[in-house]
C-alpha cells in the first residue's frame, strides 16, 4: 500500500535556502511531524561541493564566473546547478524504506531511469559510478549526491533537462571524473525541454519506485518550516 507523502514543487531557489528548508523538514519529518515530502525545484547558478571534494584538483571556475560555491555535507564531490536542471531532494524516513542508504541510492538511479523513460532515452548505472549515464559513448545526464542522519535523507538528484553542459567541464571536474561527458535531455532529443515538462514524469517515477502517494503540503504544516522567501512564492502560486 502506497504512503502518504507530500509534495512541494517550486521554481528558481537559491542554493542556501533550499537547504535550510531541506534541513527544517528533514526536522519534521525525522520527529513524525509530517510524513515524507520531496521537493523539486531549480536553483540559480552554483557549484556545490561534496564532502569527498578535492578543491585543488576539481575547481577551476573563472575569477569573473557569475556562481556560488557552497560546502555543503552532502556525499560526493564536485557538482553544478543551474537553470533547465530538475532538482529533487527527497526528505525520506528510511525507516520506512529499508534502512539500507546503498539502496536508496540505486533506487533514486532507478526513478531518474523511468523519468527519462518518456522521452526515449534509456538511462543506465555504471559500475562503480553514482548518477545516470546514457551510454555508446558514456555521457552522464543526471548526478546524485545524499546526506542521511537518523535514517532521514537529504539532497537528493540533479537531472539536467535543458542547460548548457560546458560548466561540467570547464569550471570544475564535476564528480572528480576527468574525462567525462555530460548531456541533457533537450540534446538527446533534439529539441527544447521545458523543466515543467519533466516534472510530472520525475513525481510518477518517485511515487512508483517509493511506494508514495502525494499530496500538496498543507499551509498549516508547513508553517515556520522554510524560509521568507519561499514562503513569498508559495504565496504567490
Amino acid at each position: 500500500m502506497a504512503q502518504g507523502a507530500y509534495l512541494l514543487q517550486l521554481g528558481e531557489v537559491p542554493y542556501l535556502e533550499a537547504w535550510d528548508l531541506q534541513r527544517s523538514l528533514a526536522g519534521a519529518v525525522s520527529q513524525g511531524a509530517i510524513p515524507d515530502t520531496v521537493i523539486l525545484l531549480e536553483h540559480p547558478p552554483v557549484v556545490t561541493l561534496g564532502r569527498r571534494t578535492d578543491e585543488g584538483a576539481e575547481l577551476h571556475v573563472p575569477a569573473n564566473a557569475a556562481v556560488e560555491i557552497v560546502e555543503t555535507d552532502r556525499g560526493g564531490k564536485s557538482t553544478y546547478h543551474a537553470p533547465g536542471q530538475l532538482v529533487c531532494y527527497p526528505i525520506l524516513d528510511l525507516k520506512r524504506h529499508g534502512r539500507d542508504v546503498k539502496e536508496y541510492v540505486r533506487r533514486l538511479e532507478l526513478a531518474l531511469a523511468k523519468t527519462v523513460e518518456p522521452f526515449g532515452l534509456r538511462g543506465e548505472t555504471i559500475d562503480g559510478l553514482t548518477g545516470l549515464w546514457l551510454t555508446r559513448p558514456p555521457r552522464k545526464i543526471a548526478s546524485i549526491g545524499v546526506h542521511v542522519s537518523r535514517w532521514v535523507t537529504t539532497h537528493g538528484y540533479a537531472l539536467n533537462v535543458d542547460l548548457d553542459p560546458a560548466p561540467f567541464t570547464e569550471w570544475i571536474t564535476a564528480c572528480g571524473l576527468e574525462d567525462a561527458m555530460f548531456t541533457t535531455i533537450a540534446r538527446e532529443v533534439g529539441r527544447t525541454v521545458a523543466v515543467d515538462e519533466v516534472r510530472p514524469h520525475a513525481v510518477a517515477a518517485l511515487a512508483e519506485v517509493f511506494g508514495l502517494e502525494f499530496g500538496e503540503l498543507p499551509a498549516e504544516d508547513g508553517a515556520g518550516l522554510w524560509p521568507q522567501p519561499v514562503h513569498a512564492q508559495l504565496a504567490a502560486g
